[in-house]
Parts: structure tokens; sequence; C-alpha cells
């Protein structure tokens, strides 16, 4: 059996690249693009079904989406009215569901079932772009409220034993930056403080890449554990406000021992944005 893939994409903001945002230009390219080559899509490899972790579901305990089909469920406001209108029609999988509370269990985290919530934009505006055909049941799984690396890690550990049976694991948030205040600054601030953002997000890029790249699974999860360290870590992420960092969290802990990362960097707003995968060929 195929050994699916891992992949940490960046998601943007709420249905923007959907609506054609401008600013998102490169990451729907890389939606449209990449990701499909990094998830096999289209080919005898292709996932029977991806577990999908989202950024806009934090919960006690993880918590997976279980019913054969999920209604979508726009978590966000003041858009145009097509933002509301969009349908993505991909089946659910309550057996993969029920594979996936079985794993994290093992895992020592109690989790819950949920056959009600609908898929958040975390699931369905990248999917949109990434498979329209929708052709590939997803799984939608929480992140926690404690924003614990290790149980994020856990949970990773558990969804890894998923991917021997060719069920794809993403995590959809947004790692290199989600800071409004930086937002704001890099699109209106003044040269000085468009710099200043551009050159700690570099840094953070940096340290990041490292630390996820660690093919040692024990030296990855030290390094990942420990993120709040790497420089500049509260400006990109501020304090109990990581929920879109976790995703790759759970990516990192989802990687094999010695698999080797792969990244790609989309521009946004000027700077670099990091999307980390691994279990795949490197995408140009």
């Amino acid at each position: 059996m195929t050994v699916a893939p891992v992949i940490a994409l960046s998601h943007g903001g709420g249905p923007l690249p959907i609506l054609g945002d401008p600013s998102h230009k490169d990451i729907v390219y890389s939606l449209k693009n990449r990701v499909p080559k990094i998830l096999k899509l289209g080919t005898p490899e292709q996932p029977r079904a991806i577990v999908l972790v989202t950024a806009h579901w934090s919960t006690k305990n993880p918590t997976i989406s279980s019913a054969a089909s999920h209604e979508l469920y726009y978590d966000y406001y003041n858009f145009p009215k097509a933002a509301y209108s969009l349908k993505y029609p991909a089946s659910g999988q309550p057996e993969v569901a029920r594979e996936v509370k079985a794993a994290l269990e093992e895992q020592g985290l109690a989790s819950v079932l949920d056959g009600e919530r609908g898929w958040d934009h975390g699931v369905f505006v990248p999917m949109l772009l990434v498979n329209p055909d929708a052709n590939v049941p997803i799984v939608q799984v929480s992140v926690l409220e404690s924003e614990d690396p290790e149980k994020h890690l856990r949970m990773g550990a558990a969804l890894s034993k998923l991917r021997q049976n060719n069920i794809a694991v993403v995590g959809s948030g947004f790692a290199s930056l989600h800071n409004f205040q930086a937002y704001s600054e890099l699109r209106s601030g003044s040269p000085a403080k468009v710099n200043e953002w551009k050159n700690k997000i570099s840094q953070w890029n940096g340290a990041l890449t490292q630390a996820v790249g660690a093919e040692s699974k024990e030296e990855r999860w030290r390094r990942v554990s420990g993120w709040r360290q790497l420089p500049h870590a509260n400006d990109m992420h501020p304090p109990m406000r990581g929920e879109h960092f976790m995703p790759l969290i759970v990516c990192a802990g989802a990687a094999l021992e010695g698999e080797k990362a792969g990244v790609y960097e989309d521009t946004y707003m000027g700077s670099g944005i990091n999307t980390y995968y691994w279990g795949a060929e490197t995408v140009a």
C-alpha cells in the first residue's frame, strides 16, 4: 500500500483565494498546481481519503468530523455574497473518522466524533483549489485550545499510522505568519516598518525550516516542541493565538523517522510564506 504524503499548507485569508484577491496570486497558484502534485491527485497513488487538520476549529480534545457528508460552515464575515454560496461536495468518511479516533486514543489522546459541525473555510477554501473534482473523501480534525505542542505532535504520530493505508494528512493553517497587526503594517506601514517585518519573517522562516527539517524524529520533535523560542515566534503568532501554527506541528508529528521535509515559498504581501511537506517528490 502507498504511504500517503503530509502537507502543512498555507490557506490564505478567509475566502479571498477563491474571490481572486491579487495578494493571494502566489498562494492560489500553489494550491492549484503544487499541492495536487504533492498529494498525487489524478494518479494511481491518489489518497483514498484526506485527514485535514484545520486551524479554524479549536477544541479541548481532538474532535473529528464523522458524518458521511457535511455542510459548509461559512466562518467569515463581511465578504461578498458569492463567498456564502460556495459548495464543496466531497464526501465524509465515517470509517476513517473512527480510525482517526482509535489512533488518537492509542496515543493517550481522548477524542470526540462530531457528525454535526460543518467543514469550515480551512477545509473548503483550499480544497476548492486543490481538488475541485471533490473526489477524495475528507475527515476534518480540530486543533487544541491548549496549543500544547507535545499533544499536537502526538496527534501527528497517531495520524502517521493512517498514512500507511494511503490516507493523506493535510494541515490547513498559516505557519509563517498569522498576526493582523503585521498584515496591516505590511500593507500600509512606513517603508522602515515594512522592512522590519520582512526581516523578522525571513529570520523566522529560516529558523522554522531548520526545526521542521530535522530528519531525526527525536530531533524534529525537540525543535518543534520549542517553537516559541524560535526568533520572532511571538511576532508571527501572538501568545495564545497560535492556532494557525498548530496544523504544522501535527504534520511534523506525522512525518516518519528519516523523512526529509520539502518546502516551497509563496509571496504574500511582499514576504515569503512557507509550506512544508513530507513523503512526496520535490515540487518546483
